[in-house]
């Protein structure tokens, strides 16, 4: 940089002497080739001792303050070291250690001043080489992250409240991008998207920082989708199969029961060894109280972390919610487990993002969302996969429809990333078909090859049967005389739809579905009032576990369905209905 003339500050604790000044000038001479240095000098006993220089941007700290929070920074990186390490009896010579090695370096940094701040979005100038994501502290201790970068200036997202900063404020690079601090100790906690404890229990102790936006894995490092993430709801998991390391989309309506099949879903995985991760975005805090109490009841929150961000909270924190979780997701991942992350839901989140961007300035396009919102969702997405090492990160991202309308912007965005949808369908749900999933929209890409042999065999003709009562029944509702075969297969249709509905927070075990299955595809209740229909099933199933549990064992145990068994299952079924 070429200046000829160069405005300086040097703060200090006392003035320093004529040679001590010619240095300085002779350094920001060379430094910036500036030809008249002007260097302003002021008393400050906040610096405790050395000096700190400012020139254009740029801010050298050789002060005692600051060498005694590099000291801290790095006794503090070395009781870290232990801890990973497992070494607790070694501390304190690792301590010693970092004491003895540490040496205090003149930290050069970058400053820049806030030129606009409101509404959770401060404009900075001087952040000349400032990247996109990195963490920016202001001079009050609060952090924000860089979200737009232009020729002028760069805007960034606040993490915390506005508070004392105001125009004229220094802002200073960290040259950190933002993370999330990750560890097994997150487990069976309430966290914000910062990792930080929100409900009472006590800090959380991490084992290390992963940056909150991260690659996808590549297709080389991706395995096929063929193990099952059983949801433990009859009607998905017979037609709709989930397999860990998928992206399975649930959209509908507002209360439809979008929030309960991810529930249901995480209740199942109990014993399972699958970590859940459930990521709240602007939902009401009332709403996250009773789903955890829920959790709870179940002894599911052993094996869950919720990350929340209320609609309490700021945009940037609703924003960078998913993708915090995310990375507390990979860190799971990549020691071989399997990992469930819910995303309720991506509807609010993308709202989050466009009111972050009109505010910086961004130019709106489709429904005012900024021209990357489907970039926004597709780097989350693909960050879900199953890994050649061992490990794998399931998506269940929830949209909000207006109306039953698919085809809106973000809902067709987020159906043409995930490998299926669970369409929930207002009419069935107050219908009292509940989960309300519609057959004929639903669809899972990934299929039987996330099936057992056992559920694909027991689920085989089931979703012929019921797109045959839909169509039958639309046919028949104006006909007054039906002849028996009609009869017969609206009945079996309409025995079908009951055994379908299932009460809340009350998952089915693999054996348990294949049963139902076996028993309904041979017609054996059939005979059956529909209101009577769960009752029936409630008891035969009973009645198989306590009489003929050997069949349990063997479906889970094998997860085969050979003609044998499914002959047994059948006679069974028929001797306890009275049919043989």
């Amino acid at each position: 940089m070429n200046n000829e003339n160069l405005n300086a500050t040097l703060r200090c604790v006392t003035r320093p002497s004529a040679a001590q000044e010619e240095k300085i000038k002779t350094f920001l001479k060379n430094k910036y080739l500036a030809h008249n240095i002007t260097l302003n000098i002021l008393i400050d006993p906040s610096v405790r001792g050395g000096f700190i220089l400012s020139a254009n941007n740029d801010e050298y700290d050789w002060s005692t303050r600051s060498r005694q929070q590099q000291l801290q920074e790095q006794i503090q990186a070395a009781r870290d070291k232990a801890i990973q390490m497992k070494k607790d009896g070694t501390l304190m010579s690792i301590l010693k250690e970092a004491i003895e090695q540490f040496e205090a370096t003149s930290q050069e940094n970058e400053v820049g001043y806030v030129e606009t701040i409101g509404d959770g979005i401060a404009t900075i100038s001087g952040l000349d080489h400032a990247m996109y994501g990195e963490v920016v502290v202001f001079e009050n201790g609060t952090k924000g992250m860089v979200l737009d970068i232009t020729t002028e200036n760069i805007g960034v997202i606040l993490f915390d409240t506005e508070g004392t900063i105001g125009q004229g404020t220094k802002v200073s690079r960290t040259k950190k991008q933002a993370g999330m601090p990750v560890s097994s100790n997150f487990l069976g906690r309430v966290v914000d998207p910062l990792g930080n404890p929100i409900d009472g229990l006590g800090p959380i102790e991490a084992t290390e920082m992963r940056p909150i936006e991260e690659p996808a894995p590549s297709i080389i490092n991706r395995k096929p989708v063929t193990n099952p993430m059983e949801t433990g709801i009859l009607s998905i998991d017979s037609m709709f199969p989930i397999g860990r390391g998928q992206r399975e989309l649930i959209i509908g309506d507002r209360q439809t029961g979008k929030t309960s099949i991810a529930l249901d879903t995480i209740l199942n995985q109990k014993g399972k060894d699958c970590i859940c991760i459930y990521v709240s975005i602007a939902q009401k805090a009332s709403t996250v109280a009773n789903l955890v109490n829920t959790l709870k009841k179940n002894d599911a929150m052993d094996y869950t972390v919720i990350v929340n961000s209320t609609a309490a909270d700021s945009a940037s924190l609703q924003y960078i919610a998913p993708y915090s979780a995310t990375s507390l997701a990979e860190y799971f991942m990549h020691q071989g487990k399997d990992v469930l992350i819910v995303y309720d839901d991506l509807s609010k989140h993308a709202v989050a993002y466009r009111t972050i961007s009109l505010l910086l300035g961004r130019s709106p396009g489709r429904e005012a969302y900024p021209g990357d919102v489907f970039y926004l969702h597709s780097r989350l997405l693909e960050r879900s996969s199953r890994l050649n090492s061992g490990g794998s990160i399931t998506a269940l991202p929830i949209i909000e429809t207006q109306d039953g309308d698919v085809s809106a912007y973000i809902p067709t965005n987020v159906i043409s990333i995930t490998d299926g949808q669970i369409f929930l369908e207002s009419d069935l749900f107050f219908e009292g078909q509940r989960p309300a999933v519609n057959v004929g929209l639903s669809v899972s890409r990934v299929g039987g090859a996330a099936q057992t042999k056992a559920m694909k065999k027991a689920s085989g003709s089931l979703r012929i049967n019921l797109a045959q009562y839909r169509e039958m029944k639309e046919f028949t509702q104006f006909a007054s005389d039906l002849d028996d075969a009609t009869k017969r297969q609206l009945q079996h249709g309409q025995v079908l739809m009951e055994l379908l509905k299932q009460p809340l927070n009350h998952p089915m075990s693999h054996a348990d579905m294949v049963i139902v299955l076996v028993v309904a595809d041979a017609g054996i209740l059939d005979d059956l009032d529909p209101k009577q229909v769960k009752k029936e099933e409630t008891k035969l199933l009973d009645w198989f576990n306590e009489n003929h549990s050997e069949i349990s064992r063997e479906i889970n145990t094998t997860k085969k369905l050979d003609d044998n068994l499914k002959t047994r299952i059948i006679t069974l079924a028929k001797q306890y209905r009275g049919q043989e």
